[in-house]
């Protein structure tokens, strides 16, 4: 149901039988901004017609937030292929050395797993050597709010991640569960406190605990990944000893893939995974060069795949955590029209978060069948929605609806924008 604070222009074109004018659409867009006392840009085009119906401020740079994704979605489809790949590895006498390709999913709940690498490792009748040198950034991306690093959120990139890179702790009347367990040597008790909470420390992986009268607590926890506690995690969990060492990946290995990409898009597009789209810009790297590096991937799409772009994206990692990310409305339209053209529809939407169905929108933009298809955006005074909108009529149209520096709580900007999308399903 339409609130009332929705501008009168938009409640007026909802009741009337008339098409949405330019004009409409402008004093509706300048009541937004005047309302919220923010920045707003919007693009509505037609795929079919190959133009654009409608647009306000299409060329302003914006925070996207998590329409980041968007690009990393486009970077894993020209790149990845169908399959993860999980390790490289090289055979020397009895040893297998391995090297991690950046694959997510190893142990990771939040994904499908098929088990694929944990049996290889497992069962392997050679001594199992790991290797860090491929990996060659920050674990965190530029522009990372640096005090959420004991948010689940904002878990490190690394080359061999393992359950998620992050543990959890849980507590209930019969006590404290770490998962992994072999972290509970890092725990210490704190005292009881109004609410529990558990507190890492920065620079390494000892944290403390503080329980509270009410139990039923639970919290993911970043890890803070070094090459010594892969080693050590993946020791305890294949119940065999892994060596840790550091030897450049070779000209030549074979690969060993894990979970189909689309599994991993998923649950990135959907759910809004920031770890997920980390990993596989870094998944992007290893594929077109030896080293997992963002900036690599990032380099070559932009400059290989997107050189067309209306508007040059500024675009610095693969979450969109990072508040350095720029792009334009006009220009998320013109990526979401170049993968509307490479992936069949019916794949592509499955994998989108569906407006009263799932994702991050499965409580916004309900019908009598889902008429959004796309991806949110969200840090703190910025919002962004964009995607593909199914008309009554049965059209569908791209569009980009990016909000920032409003003060005003991010339910209400939500709340404006379903009911102007609204409008546009009803007229188009």
């Amino acid at each position: 149901m339409l609130k009332t604070f929705l501008p009168a222009i938009v409640l007026t074109l909802i009741i009337s039988c008339s098409p949405v004018s330019r004009h409409a659409l402008d004093k509706t867009f300048r009541q937004t901004e005047n309302r919220f006392q923010d920045h707003t840009g919007f693009v509505l085009f037609d795929p079919v017609e190959g133009k654009t119906i409608y647009e306000f401020n299409a060329s302003a740079y914006f925070t996207p937030a998590s329409n980041t994704k968007i690009f990393t979605f486009f970077a894993g489809l020209n790149i990845i292929g169908d399959s993860v790949p999980s390790i490289h590895y090289a055979i020397r006498g009895d040893s297998l050395i391995f090297w991690g390709a950046g694959d997510p999913s190893f142990l990771y709940r939040n994904v499908y797993g098929n088990n694929r690498t944990f049996s290889f490792l497992q069962t392997t009748d050679k001594r199992l050597y790991f290797s860090n040198a491929n990996f060659n950034t920050a674990h965190f991306g530029p522009g990372w709010a640096w005090d959420d690093y004991g948010e689940a959120y904002s878990a490190e990139r690394s080359a061999f991640p393992i359950y998620g890179n992050i543990f959890s702790v849980s507590a209930s009347q019969s006590g404290v569960n770490v998962r992994p367990s072999y972290l509970t040597r890092y725990m210490t008790m704190g005292e009881d406190s109004e609410e529990p909470k558990v507190i890492r420390n920065r620079e390494n992986n000892y944290f403390k605990f503080y329980p509270a009268l009410a139990w039923g607590f639970e919290k993911d926890i970043p890890l803070k990944v070094k090459p010594l506690l892969i080693g050590q995690l993946l020791a305890d969990t294949l119940k065999r000893e892994v060596q840790v060492l550091s030897i450049p990946i070779p000209a030549e290995t074979s690969v060993l893939y894990s979970v189909p990409a689309d599994s991993l898009y998923k649950v990135m597009m959907q759910d809004s995974d920031n770890f997920i789209a980390e990993q596989l810009l870094l998944l992007c790297s290893g594929i077109i060069s030896d080293t997992l590096q963002p900036e690599i991937a990032i380099k070559y799409v932009k400059h290989r795949l997107l050189n067309d772009m209306v508007d040059e994206p500024v675009w610095v990692d693969g979450s969109g955590l990072s508040r350095y990310n720029l792009f334009t409305p006009r220009s998320i339209v013109q990526l979401w029209e170049k993968i509307y053209q490479m992936v069949p529809r019916e794949r592509l939407f499955a994998l989108l978060a569906q407006g009263g169905k799932s994702g991050t929108i499965r409580n916004w933009y309900n019908g009598e069948a889902p008429y959004i298809f796309g991806k949110t955006g969200t840090l703190s005074n910025n919002h962004c929605m964009s995607g593909y909108l199914v008309t009554r009529k049965g059209k569908t149209l791209i569009f980009s609806f990016m909000n920032s520096n409003f003060t005003t709580s991010t339910n209400n900007v939500r709340r404006n924008m379903q009911g102007i999308l609204n409008l546009l399903y009803e007229k188009y």
